[in-house]
């Protein structure tokens, strides 16, 4: 069992894991050992709560297929248990992201003092300047 948060959970029944060989270099153990882990997710068929399917299904994600299934190759460890760990947590942390509902931002403006304080400013630097001028003989 998957524990996403306090209320959601994700059983062992609805993951479906393979063990496969990992790619690039490693020797000889590359050629003998199963030791990459694929991890298969259906979004769909899943028990995750509406709000999370809806919004895993939206997400634009390369993990995830049109046809909802999250897909995740871990072959980074050299070792199937480290390897199974890393999908499930990289599973986990993908569907904790899309359980997120960000703030929306409001524009703001500045205040009435904060644009005094810009125009004071400029008129300084501008007296500061108008001060390096040539004296002109009049």
């Amino acid at each position: 069992m998957l524990k996403i948060s306090n209320t959601v959970f994700i059983p062992d029944q609805e993951i479906s894991i393979s063990a496969i060989r990992a790619q690039g270099a490693g020797g000889q153990n590359v050629n003998k050992v199963s030791s990459a882990v694929h991890l298969r997710f259906d979004i769909r068929a899943s028990s995750l709560p509406d709000f999370y399917k809806e919004r895993l299904l939206q997400h634009s994600d390369k993990r995830i297929s049109r046809d909802g299934v999250i897909i995740i190759k871990a072959q980074n460890h050299r070792s199937r248990e480290k390897n199974l760990a890393d999908a499930l947590e990289r599973l986990k942390k993908l569907v904790r992201e899309a359980g997120l509902v960000r703030k929306k931002r409001r524009p703001t403006k500045p205040g009435k003092a904060a644009r005094q304080r810009r125009m004071d400013a400029k008129t300084r630097r501008g007296n500061t300047k108008k001060l390096r001028r040539k004296v002109c003989p009049e």
